[in-house]
């Protein structure tokens, strides 16, 4: 199976790169912020890979900058730039995370922390980033075929929300991430029970978006409509919850809310290949995969299968290859890659 091969051009393409590195021997900060934790590591050189990783807890920290301040400290070490990757839309200087709360300026955190550069990124920008950097063991290949060199890609991540961005080439060969909002466009039922289910929802929401469907709130809505569709009255059961009754096929109406999410999110995957064109494969990520396993996805998971569902343009996306990132901190080594860092591009037949 070949991934990602460089696509042929009269120079090699680099790694992605908004902007070069300022010294390529100098020590940089990355970081992979959300809603409960901050994740923290060192690069050093124009090859390295993300080390002496760290995890705190937001709650602890009032802002961004102490964070950094607190794992700096730690390690003893002094960066001179930083790349973080956040659980937010990326819109001027003045940052506010939905999901915890934290809200800081960027240049202000920049200049308390003594940087000479502090690029911040959607966290799902970062994903996309660390795409060709992968190494064999960080993906499974959940089917489809082999992608087509310098073709687009794809990601989503299932989590609190669902991340949604992509990656493709310039012109001059460089690859570009694209952060964007797409876990927010509106679902199409592929089946009568899929219609049913949206009509429970459309009850309690003015819109309901993929992430009111495919996500950690998605697997709740999902069991709590089967169960009224079922006359069944729903208990109060979070998502991991849900997801391990599912797993442990202790409960009918959880099992079926893990298929319809799988279902729904191999819909939405095939939406985005098709409009994208992306034919270099659609990579999952996102907490809850992790949670549910390979095995369920390979195995009893009609994701595949509902990725490939859209008619005359089936043959189309059974040639699209479909993966699920296993590897650890994709966002540090994405967001590495941003500041300039060029650690080579692999794949899953690459030593």
């Amino acid at each position: 199976m070949h991934h990602l091969p460089p696509a042929p051009q009269p120079e090699a393409a680099a790694a992605a790169q908004p902007a070069p590195l300022s010294d390529p021997t100098a020590l940089r900060l990355v970081g992979d912020i959300g809603g409960t934790h901050a994740r923290f590591a060192l690069v050093r050189g124009p090859q390295g890979r993300p080390a002496a990783q760290h995890t705190l807890s937001t709650g602890a920290y009032p802002d961004l900058a102490s964070a950094v301040a607190a794992y700096l400290q730690a390690v003893g070490a002094r960066p001179v730039e930083a790349a973080i990757a956040i659980a937010c839309a990326i819109e001027g200087d003045e940052l506010r995370m939905t999901n915890n709360r934290w809200q800081f300026s960027v240049e202000a955190t920049r200049r308390r922390l003594g940087l000479q550069r502090l690029l911040m990124l959607n966290d799902w920008e970062a994903m996309a980033y660390a795409v060709p950097a992968f190494q064999p063991p960080d993906l499974l290949h959940l089917g489809g075929g082999a992608p087509v060199a310098g073709a687009p890609c794809a990601l989503l991540g299932p989590g609190t929300g669902l991340g949604v961005s992509s990656l493709v080439r310039s012109r001059g060969g460089e690859w570009v991430a694209i952060a964007g909002e797409g876990g927010h466009v509106s679902v199409a039922p592929g089946n009568e029970r899929e219609a049913d289910i949206l009509r429970v929802l459309w009850t309690e929401h003015a819109h309901v978006s993929a992430e009111r469907l495919v996500s950690g709130m998605g697997l709740e809505n999902l069991y709590r409509a089967i169960a009224r569709l079922d006359g069944v009255a729903p208990q109060p059961l979070a998502a991991a919850e849900v997801c391990a009754r599912a797993l442990a096929r202790a409960d009918a109406q959880c099992e079926e809310a893990l298929l319809s999410f799988c279902s729904l999110l191999g819909n939405v995957a095939g939406n985005l290949a098709l409009t994208l064109g992306a034919r270099g494969g659609v990579y999952f990520g996102g907490g809850i995969l992790g949670r549910i396993g390979a095995d369920y996805l390979l195995e009893r998971s009609p994701l595949r299968r509902s990725f490939e569902a859209k008619g005359r343009f089936a043959p189309y996306l059974q040639r699209v290859p479909t993966y699920l990132i296993r590897a650890e901190q994709p966002a540090l080594l994405g967001a590495a890659i941003a500041l300039g860092v060029q650690p080579g591009e692999a794949g899953p037949d690459k030593d």
